[in-house]
């Protein structure tokens, strides 16, 4: 594991950014309608898209494989999200950035970024999910609600299928496709032919 950065780990982080900030505002865009359509359960809209806005750490840590990375990319692509595009959510997206990115990290950083393999996507689905749902319960007042374990089932199975497998499906097609061959998924790949 190498735990210095390049100037093309920079750039690439950089480019994630930029994508997935305007995906993030993209959903946000996608939040009103859906809470419209569930009708008496629009509330959780929320806790259904949340992973959405959690996918590229994971994914980031799956490309580079160094430490940070992933807590950088969620911060930078909150940052263009409110700065840059003015989600109506504003700066405290920093901090829901950091507390994902850290959340989605920590799966990878337990196995020294060594371990890449599908069973560690779907940890960290469930402890981004799981950071991100202690915070808004505290942010928003979640604790003793009358929806609280369907919110939270709901928010989790978002994390583990929008932020654990999306990341990895993502990550896979961009290695197939060759366009990361020079990052250290493609080296890996190259070397022992498959993520472990």
């Amino acid at each position: 594991m190498t735990t210095r950065w390049s100037m093309r780990d920079l750039v690439l982080v950089a480019v994630l950014s930029v994508v997935f900030g305007f995906l993030y505002w993209a959903l946000v865009q996608a939040w009103g309608p859906l809470q419209v359509a569930m009708g008496p359960f629009g509330d959780l809209a929320q806790n259904v898209l949340i992973g959405g806005w959690m996918v590229v750490a994971p994914l980031t840590v799956y490309l580079l494989r160094r430490p940070f990375t992933g807590v950088v990319a969620e911060i930078s692509a909150a940052f263009v999200e409110f700065a840059f595009l003015g989600s109506p959510v504003g700066p405290i997206l920093l901090l829901s950035g950091f507390i994902q990115g850290a959340g989605a990290e920590l799966p990878f950083a337990l196995t020294r970024y060594r371990r890449f393999g599908w069973g560690v996507f779907v940890m960290s689905g469930l402890s981004a999910s799981a950071a991100s749902f202690v915070y808004a319960s505290i942010r928003f007042g979640w604790w003793g609600q009358d929806l609280f374990l369907l919110r939270m089932v709901l928010h989790l199975l978002s994390g583990l299928l929008l932020t654990g497998v999306l990341a990895r499906v993502t990550g896979d097609a961009l290695a197939r496709s060759g366009v990361v061959d020079d990052l250290p998924i493609g080296r890996d790949r190259y070397v022992t032919g498959v993520d472990r």
